[in-house]
């Protein structure tokens, strides 16, 4: 297994007026967060980079190897029980893949949204879409 990898955050004030500054691993990436610029963001990036690496892994895996995959998520929040909660992300990949036809590309597109390590992460979101399409 790899070894653990971190991040870091400081806030200032109070959660509407407040703002902090957050780390990722040791430097990789430094930045400025407010109420506006909020954690789902954060989670929304990790996410979609965790997914176009975990899916170009399972089509090179499978003889498939990519030329790109473009990535994004949008993270929804919800109340839920009194609770700001997360309720819905939705998963979008675009990939150009030689030689792949749709149903393979859609099948692997699936998987590779299961075996992802933040989308285990975050298995307790009860709405995880995808939305996979194949360029040509």
């Amino acid at each position: 297994m790899a070894s653990p990898r971190s991040g870091s955050a400081t806030w200032k004030g109070d959660l509407q007026g407040g703002e902090g500054n957050l780390t990722v691993g040791d430097g990789v990436f430094e930045g400025a967060y407010t109420f506006k610029s909020r954690f789902e963001e954060l989670i929304a990036a990790a996410h979609a980079a965790c997914y176009a690496m975990a899916f170009s892994n399972i089509l090179a895996t499978n003889g498939h190897t990519p030329e790109s995959i473009e990535a994004s998520a949008r993270v929804s929040l919800q109340e839920v029980d009194g609770a700001p909660t997360i309720a819905r992300i939705t998963l979008k990949a675009t990939g150009k893949v030689p030689g792949i036809d749709d149903s393979t590309y859609q099948d692997l597109a699936e998987q590779a949204k299961k075996d992802c390590p933040v989308s285990r992460a975050l298995a307790s979101v009860p709405d995880i879409q995808l939305e996979a399409t194949l360029e040509s």
